[in-house]
């Protein structure tokens, strides 16, 4: 008889908490921008992690989203077997005013 697995529920930063060159660090990985644009067209908690067009693998896109999380710039929760995602965009927007607008821009 197998038993069900379980894994840890993700550990969050509040962007209140994130320095600016940690934010900055997150936002300059290609995977990660990407991941943060698609985002930002989806409506919250709509996309699970699997659903990102990125060309890298399940241990690196776990990677990229605990950089994303530890940035505060991403939220995730478990519903069923599927980890969903929300950009944090109000906090973050708080936190560093105008910086996701310019990097969200797909002319820059």
């Amino acid at each position: 008889m197998s038993t069900p697995r379980h894994r840890a529920a993700p550990e969050h930063t509040h962007p209140d908490d994130v320095p600016v060159l940690t934010a900055l660090s997150a936002l300059a990985d290609p995977v990660r921008l990407t991941l943060v644009r698609e985002l930002s067209g989806s409506p919250e908690w709509s996309r699970a992690c699997g659903t990102f067009d990125v060309p890298v693998g399940k241990a690196a896109l776990s990677h990229h989203f605990a950089v994303l999380r530890a940035a505060g710039l991403v939220e995730q929760r478990d519903e069923g077997p599927r980890r969903v995602n929300r950009l944090r965009r109000t906090e973050f927007d708080v936190r560093f005013p105008g910086l996701l607008e310019l990097v969200l821009r797909t002319d820059s």
